[in-house]
């Protein structure tokens, strides 16, 4: 995945990666999976109620 900004130039400089310590890298996991989609999307129809009565 990438990030926007040129961030993922700027993790690539080994400057950085001797600045940044595995606390920093925990905090930028966020930017790279937050637009991950791991278990695809559910479309509920909050219009409609459920049937529990068949599963009982």
């Amino acid at each position: 995945m990438r990030c926007g900004g040129g961030s993922d130039k700027l993790l690539k400089d080994p400057a950085w990666q001797k600045r940044l310590t595995d606390a920093d890298k925990r905090g930028l996991s966020p930017l790279f999976w937050s637009n991950a989609n791991l278990y695809g999307t559910i479309d509920i129809d909050m219009g409609r109620r459920l049937d529990l009565d068949l599963v009982a």
